[in-house]
């Protein structure tokens, strides 16, 4: 595309939900995290993304097997939040373009991913 071309509605989506990714990633990141606050923080993170331009629905799930796995190896009650313990997906719905988008650990990296997207 060249600087004088409109975005099209689908790659404005999916700007959007890159947009969405970045801030959820790096707005929660080093939270601290244990299995008791692990359900009110996959709200609160919800919501608060929830709460952006152009935004359907999140969904965000924290993988309590990992974090249990990580917290058997420490001597404390908690760790701080990664992706690593984390599989999300959002949904952004730009001008009647609907985008969907994933997070989950792909050879142990949180790798986020464009899974459809319907004009």
């Amino acid at each position: 595309m060249s600087a004088d071309e409109t975005p099209t509605d689908a790659e404005a989506a999916c700007f959007e939900a890159g947009i969405k990714f970045g801030s959820l990633y790096h707005q929660f990141a080093g939270t601290p995290l244990s299995p008791a606050s692990a359900p009110s923080l996959e709200t609160a993170m919800a919501e608060a993304i929830e709460n952006q331009p152009h935004c359907r629905e999140v969904t965000v799930d924290v993988r309590i097997d990992e974090l249990e796995a990580a917290l058997a190896e420490s001597t404390a009650d908690y760790t701080e939040l990664t992706g690593h313990f984390l599989e999300v997906e959002i949904v952004v719905d730009y001008e009647g373009c609907e985008v969907v988008t994933r997070m989950e650990m792909e050879e142990g990296y949180p790798l986020m991913r464009l899974e459809s997207v319907r004009e």
